[in-house]
């Protein structure tokens, strides 16, 4: 692999050798060392690991979001590391890899029928999972729904109880994609700032009620544990959520994609387990593999609800198209993935632990709360940075750039065949930030205005990586801050 000017890999002459096949991670010549010492690692592994977390696993030349998406928007031509997007670099567990090609040596990909003994078992497969692992009683056949991604199934549940204009209530920050959602389904966002409460966020209860009863406010979605802020939820502050919601006539969506990610000494309840079975009725919950078993691009999920009503006025609404090898690596990771999924929560841990303390002790522009509850992402206070890169500025100057481009631009037509001007999407600080740390570190974080209200001076950071690739990341955080820290 050739280097460039830059200490780093050149990803054109990467490509070109390897024919987007095998290699290193373009980590550099630190990250490398590191790859080949362990020296990152926060402890001794224990256990007979399935896949050595530690090893970092090559992702570029594959046209994935994290890291080739990264090289291309930023203009850079290597990266320390990607840690934006939330999935994860590690190799998926063999028993998935197995189980995909035993199927494709049938050579028809043909329509699948959803009630033949293959699929049943699949459903079979859920349903037995999450009974065992959370304890969940209350799926069956008859009210769980597959979808293609939750985000499918968030939009046919919008769409089923929402109409154009209805509010939708969210306790921010939260996760980005929701308001995705919220502007295709045409509905409008509701938001409830958080409190920040000795290191952690918690929910503004006076505040959230009194959206929940603004006119139109139909739903809420729930992130059950909390992306980006990593909290995972107590009972308690579910069965509260819940009330609040049931007493406002505000259905709850929950979605619980990252529950299995819950660091030591945390729980996550889910939120058909409250003991409210009303509460529990004006639910409905989302939930996949893709986090837990690195399947993001297999697009395949499941929804459930108690409510007959609710259940069947989503089902209308989804259309589930169907990924054949998406439902048989799920099937697979749930069948036989459970002890890989257990060290990999266990290396995460770590590496939150590894992030939290280093952060804390090496990159005093950075700020962070507690180590996150949960996820495996953690929330991040770059006000300071903000401040010392002069992004606010630069944010103001490309904003007017863009209004000034605009006046002379021809109007388009929308959906309706009415014209419109073509929306922009407004600059901030944040995203000048997230800019600069591509530029200058070679690490690719996400916008933390992104994620609605109170996410303005934040950065989003993903940890799911292997330890060298991590403390490489954060070291050349720390050396490019350093040089503008006099």
């Amino acid at each position: 692999m050739e280097q460039n000017v830059n200490g780093g890999f050149d990803r054109r002459s990467f490509l070109r050798n390897t024919g987007f096949g095998g290699g290193v991670f373009a980590l550099g010549p630190l990250a490398a060392s590191l790859a080949a010492s362990g020296e990152a690692s926060a402890a001794p592994m224990q256990g007979d690991y399935s896949t050595d977390f530690d090893k970092p696993y090559n992702r570029l030349g594959f046209g994935d979001v994290k890291w080739d998406g990264a090289l291309r928007t930023e203009h850079i031509n290597h990266l320390v590391a990607g840690m934006g997007i939330a999935d994860m670099d590690f190799e998926c567990p063999a028993v998935i890899t197995d189980a995909l090609a035993k199927r494709i040596q049938h050579h028809n990909w043909g329509y699948l029928d959803m009630n033949s003994p293959g699929p049943m078992a699949f459903k079979q497969g859920l349903i037995d999972w999450n009974r065992k692992r959370y304890g969940i009683n209350v799926i069956n056949h008859q009210n769980l729904g597959i979808t293609t991604g939750v985000h499918a199934g968030l939009l046919a549940c919008l769409r089923a109880h929402t109409t154009p204009g209805d509010r939708v209530l969210l306790a921010t920050p939260i996760y980005n994609g929701f308001y995705g959602d919220i502007r295709n389904s045409r509905t409008v966002k509701n938001e409830s700032l958080m409190h920040w409460v000795n290191g952690r966020y918690e929910i503004d209860w006076d505040d959230f009620e009194k959206k929940a009863q603004l006119p139109r406010t139909k739903v809420s979605i729930l992130c059950n544990p909390q992306n980006p802020v990593g909290r995972v939820w107590s009972k308690e502050e579910l069965t509260r959520y819940g009330q609040i919601c049931l007493k406002h006539n505000v259905l709850v969506m929950s979605d619980e994609i990252h529950c299995d990610f819950v660091s030591k000494g945390q729980k996550y309840t889910p939120f058909a387990n409250l003991d409210d079975k009303k509460v529990v009725a004006n639910s409905i919950t989302f939930k996949s593999g893709s986090k837990s078993f690195s399947l993001s691009g297999q697009m395949c999920a499941w929804y459930f609800s108690t409510n007959p009503q609710v259940f069947a006025a989503t089902s209308f609404e989804n259309h589930p198209d169907l990924n054949i090898l998406g439902m048989h690596a799920e099937q697979a990771a749930y069948a036989g993935g459970e002890p890989w999924l257990n060290q990999l929560v266990n290396y995460i841990d770590g590496n939150l632990e590894y992030a939290h303390n280093y952060i804390k002790n090496n990159i005093p522009m950075i700020k962070v709360g507690n180590k996150p509850e949960g996820t495996y992402l953690m929330w991040a206070d770059i006000g300071q940075v903000i401040d010392k890169i002069g992004a606010k500025k630069s944010a103001d100057d490309a904003n007017e750039e863009a209004a000034r481009a605009a006046k002379n631009m021809k109007l388009g037509t929308d959906y309706a065949g009415n014209q419109a001007m073509v929306a922009r999407t407004e600059v901030t600080p944040s995203m000048i930030a997230e800019h600069w740390f591509a530029k200058n570190a070679f690490v690719k974080f996400n916008a933390g205005s992104s994620y609605g209200l109170g996410g303005e001076n934040y950065m989003r950071i993903n940890v799911a990586t292997a330890r060298p690739t991590l403390k490489a990341g954060l070291d050349s955080v720390a050396s490019a801050l350093k040089k503008i820290s006099a």
